[in-house]
């Protein structure tokens, strides 16, 4: 599954909203450098997807705030 995700770093608290066009708005509290929102990005979706960590991959966007996440389900 492909997932549209808009990141938002440094913000007070995690947080994820769901657009009304399926895409997702995530607050995360770590900031971009050395791939630590990266990190904390991939660690919030595992979870709400409830899928392992490995499952879920950056498939473009690494350093932009617009990115295509790729979640597969089966693992």
């Amino acid at each position: 599954m492909l997932q549209k995700v808009k990141v938002k770093p440094n913000s007070r608290q995690q947080k994820i909203t769901e657009q009304e066009d399926g895409s997702l708005i995530v607050n995360l509290k770590s900031s971009p450098v050395d791939g630590k929102a990266n990190a904390e990005l991939i660690e919030l979706l595992a979870k709400k997807f409830n899928v392992h960590k490995s499952a879920v991959r950056i498939k473009s966007g690494l350093t932009s705030r617009q990115k295509i996440i790729e979640i597969d389900s089966n693992e």
